[in-house]
């Protein structure tokens, strides 16, 4: 199969994800500058969200750079993956609308969860493709951030329950983690180090 469809499909669907959130900030009537002063919280959980957006496009940007070929089980892998990245508009939504109340920004903690497992899940299936050397098995089998972001988050959500702007800040903090892609495999990929991409 040729991953270049599913390469088009996804950065189509990233695209429409940052669009529809961008969507949900409604400019004030009022024409003083503090009237914008309400929306920062608005504001600033759509940065959060477009900058997970940027970073898993980012990341499934070499993820799939790195893949030499796909199957009908990394397709359906991906639309899971798409699936729950699709989601996080509408959490965001409803984090916004609530003014960070606890239950949204614990649902919305539960929406990164599964993107960031989705992934996860992307990931081994790739694995399962490849061979043992390929360059994304070598690198990308040990999942320490995907780990690491999925305990976090598993700490977070009920954190929220008690302390909903805690569990946002460390939602910032999951979204630092994987700011840069995983610095071997893009290491990798600058050098075109293409004969080990297997």
């Amino acid at each position: 199969m040729n991953k270049s469809r599913l390469e088009a499909f996804s950065d189509g669907l990233f695209a429409v994800v940052i669009t529809i959130m961008v969507l949900e900030l409604n400019a004030p009537f009022d024409v003083t500058i503090t009237s914008l002063a309400p929306l920062i919280p608005v504001f600033l959980s759509y940065v959060l969200s477009f900058v997970y957006g940027a970073i898993f496009w980012i990341n499934h940007h070499h993820l799939l750079a790195a893949t030499r070929r796909v199957n009908s089980a990394v397709l359906w892998a991906n639309l899971n993956f798409l699936f729950w990245l699709s989601l996080v508009p509408f959490f965001t939504s409803w984090v916004d609308e609530n003014h960070w109340a606890s239950m949204p920004v614990a649902a919305y903690g539960a929406a990164l969860f599964m993107v960031v497992f989705s992934y996860r899940i992307l990931e081994l299936v790739l694995f399962r493709l490849h061979d043992a050397d390929a360059l994304i098995v070598r690198i990308l089998r040990p999942g320490h951030r995907e780990k690491i972001s999925m305990v976090l988050f598993l700490l977070a959500i009920p954190i929220a329950f008690y302390q909903p702007f805690v569990s946002m800040l460390m939602y910032i903090f999951i979204a630092a983690i994987w700011f840069w892609p995983e610095p071997g495999l893009e290491r990798a990929l600058s050098r075109k180090d293409i004969c080990k991409i297997k």
